[in-house]
């Protein structure tokens, strides 16, 4: 199977950066990272999935999170300098960011966002993110991942 290259995909190859690209079986009924993680049968707290919001104060940002866990916006609002913030409307993701829902890559976007991962990559040889289209993932070290796109590690998401 040829896999078409993605603009995150064109991105890594321009920056030297060693990954993986992993195909999976697409669900257009559970875009879930939970989905993903099954059909890779690897830990979905390696999948991370990629979320954008928007703060009162900064505008678009974007977090991203180990694939079974609930962003916590408060946590989120805080580090990115705002007050409160939001996830965007699914009809402005696109626009935003040049990816659909279940497809959103953290590398590629159309503007380089504050960006912020979830502290637990760190515990992680490699990690999982979307490669820019469904049905397939990025398998790479998640120092790559941060340097590349200025990535803040941090804690975000909802205490158990």
């Amino acid at each position: 199977m040829k896999t078409t290259k993605t603009n995150a995909v064109r991105l890594l190859d321009k920056a030297k950066i060693a990954y993986d690209l992993i195909p999976y079986e697409v669900d257009e009924s559970d875009l879930s990272a939970t989905h993903v993680a099954n059909q890779l049968k690897e830990p979905v707290e390696q999948v991370f999935k990629t979320l954008v919001l928007k703060g009162d104060k900064t505008g678009y940002f974007v977090c991203i999170i180990p694939g079974a866990e609930e962003l916590d916006l408060k946590k989120a609002a805080k580090v990115s300098g705002n007050k409160k913030c939001d996830m965007i409307p699914m009809k402005e993701l696109l626009p935003t960011t040049g990816y659909i829902r279940g497809a959103c890559s953290p590398f590629g976007m159309k503007k380089l966002f504050p960006t912020y991962i979830h502290v637990s990559c760190v515990t992680y040889d490699r990690i999982y993110v979307s490669a820019g289209q469904r049905g397939l993932q990025i398998h790479l070290t998640p120092s790559d991942l941060i340097k590349e796109i200025h990535a803040e590690i941090t804690d975000l998401v909802q205490s158990a």
